[in-house]
């Protein structure tokens, strides 16, 4: 990547896109794709990435005792995080688990996270990653939603868990200093992370797994305000492990360098491991290509910078905002190791590439994708997203993507809802036949976004069709934080509109009438609304129209005019 950095973009690119992706793709190539017929519709699929997460979880155990997770003064090596997936998924084994059963996971970024995803998988498990930031309503319907029969959870996370459905047969806590009766404590099955190496050498289950098993359920809300499960299965869970090797390679050959010497890459998380992004697109590539990755509990721009500096990360990244602190903070600190500065989840600045680029010495990288296309779909980064910073990139080579209009697949330079498809894509939704049909058709996704393709086919996302804003890389749907305003006995309407931010990109504001003769504070409000929903939903601005709110014909609120309330 270094050598990237110092060759110039006079001379780019040396190799068209699609002759790049021909050779890398090609018989014998390292990134070689085959068809497969997935569901009953054919598609290209890597022929060497990992089919399942046993065959990822093998090639991560080769790795023996170099180390993968640092979690403060905790250091963790791949032999010990295989002991202690391996003790997970003998401790689910022996308590009846059936292949296909769901176990919920709520923690916040821990190593216990990983050990516990890729044990229940290993075990056969649906692994279903809950939004650590949820009340504990919402993780409540997400474990009754999903059916769970086993928990796992952090101290923090079981105190919001209050009466879970009957079907939950064991809690598993995770660091509590006084765990309640009843559940199990996770140290009691695996210890702690300083001992992981030296819990006894355990074979991989029986389970005999196949690509097209279903692996994960990871919710994302729907328009309606209800959360949705999308159920992915093996193959879309490990797919794009090869995303970000493959668009490394695709830069080399685009500009002409050479790699440099092969050495381990030292990735900062600040993003939750809930996320695809985290879990998909960065937990699951570094375990199979030897990555360390170096854990925040939540992200803090000076905590990040020392942490750049003392394990000479290479890699840092998340959402947008992660970028821009960094370079807001960047002086005085050590930050000679990075190489890569990536991000996603929300719209980014178009100056954000060349600020990274000029300032910190890095690369750029971003992309695009839903939790619906498991993460990854485009990859974007090096002179690519320096020469087209508003571009998301094109599509991975094992996926496709199209512009639909009434119907009709647009032409390159037209607008239009952006479809996608590929072995990435989760099946359907959780037990919601209508909403699946509704989203999927024959082996496509719509988005819901809409986007134009230039003639390569690289990707510009325009505006999103769906009533959504994005706060720091966190979905919020309007549909869902009105309905819970709504609720009060005082508010007769309400609407949602994102109101720009410098560092979350959006945040979210309301407008609420209210019912005649009542009387109700911002503060009283946000009160209500903080007891239903998680934090980041909760509206920071909440003004009162003494005029009914504004809608169309159809019954729409008119949220551009709602937004000059917060304008004057």
């Amino acid at each position: 990547m270094n050598d990237i950095c110092k060759n110039g973009l006079e001379n780019w690119p040396l190799l068209p896109l699609q002759n790049a992706h021909a050779r890398l793709t090609a018989p014998g190539a390292p990134f070689e794709t085959v068809e497969a017929v997935i569901r009953g519709i054919p598609m290209r699929v890597w022929k060497h990435v990992p089919v399942t997460a046993a065959d990822a979880f093998v090639q991560a155990r080769r790795h023996g005792m170099r180390e993968f997770l640092v979690y403060q003064d905790e250091r963790v090596t791949f032999d010990g995080f295989a002991r202690a997936s391996l003790a997970v998924a003998a401790a689910l084994t022996e308590r009846g688990l059936r292949k296909g059963e769901r176990v919920a996971l709520v923690m916040r970024n821990l190593p216990e996270w990983p050990v516990v995803f890729m044990g229940a998988l290993l075990a056969g498990a649906i692994v279903v990653p809950l939004n650590a930031w949820w009340s504990g309503t919402e993780l409540a319907y997400g474990i009754l939603d999903c059916g769970a029969r086993l928990v796992f959870a952090d101290a923090e996370r079981l105190a919001r868990l209050k009466n879970l459905p009957p079907f939950v047969e064991r809690v598993f806590v995770a660091r509590a200093a006084n765990p309640p009766d009843g559940v199990t404590v996770l140290e009691d099955v695996i210890g702690a992370p300083a001992h992981w190496g030296d819990l006894p050498e355990r074979a991989v289950p029986g389970i005999v797994l196949s690509p097209e098993d279903d692996a994960t359920i990871f919710y994302t809300s729907g328009t309606t305000g209800a959360p949705k499960g999308a159920l992915g299965t093996h193959r879309s869970l490990t797919t794009n492990i090869f995303a970000m090797p493959f668009s490394n390679a695709r830069n080399l050959l685009r500009s002409g360098a050479k790699a440099g010497p092969e050495k381990q890459r030292v990735t900062l998380i600040a993003v939750p491991f809930f996320h695809v992004i985290g879990s998909l697109s960065i937990l699951l590539p570094n375990m199979v290509a030897g990555g360390k990755l170096v854990l925040m509990r939540k992200f803090e721009p000076l905590q990040a910078l020392e942490l750049i500096a003392r394990e000479k990360v290479t890699v840092a990244g998340g959402v947008p905002t992660v970028a821009t602190a960094l370079l807001e903070q960047a002086a005085g600190h050590d930050l000679s190791s990075l190489e890569l500065v990536t991000f996603g989840g929300a719209p980014a600045p178009v100056g954000l590439a060349a600020q990274i680029r000029e300032s910190l010495g890095a690369m750029p990288g971003q992309g695009w994708g839903m939790t619906e296309t498991s993460a990854t779909c485009t990859s974007h980064s090096g002179e690519d997203y320096l020469h087209r910073p508003a571009s998301c990139g094109p599509a991975l080579p094992v996926s496709r993507l199209k512009i639909m209009k009434d119907g009709i697949e647009q032409p390159s330079g037209a607008a239009g809802e952006l479809w996608a498809f590929g072995p990435n894509l989760v099946k359907g939704y959780w037990n919601r036949p209508e909403a699946t049909a509704e989203a999927f058709q024959d082996g496509w996704l719509k988005t819901g976004d809409l986007a134009m393709l230039d003639d390569e086919g690289f990707c510009t996302i325009l505006d999103r069709a769906l009533d959504m804003l994005i706060r720091g890389g966190e979905n919020i749907y309007c549909a869902e934080v009105e309905s819970i305003l709504s609720q009060h006995p005082a508010v007769a309407d309400a609407a949602l509109v994102g109101l720009p931010h410098p560092h979350l990109g959006e945040v979210p504001a309301a407008v609420v009438c209210l019912r005649p003769g009542a009387e109700l504070s911002e503060a009283d409000l946000r009160a209500f609304a903080a007891e239903r929903l998680a934090a980041f939903k909760v509206p920071e601005q909440i003004r009162f129209s003494p005029d009914v709110l504004p809608r169309n014909a159809g019954g729409k609120l008119m949220k551009n005019a709602l937004r000059q309330v917060f304008e004057a």
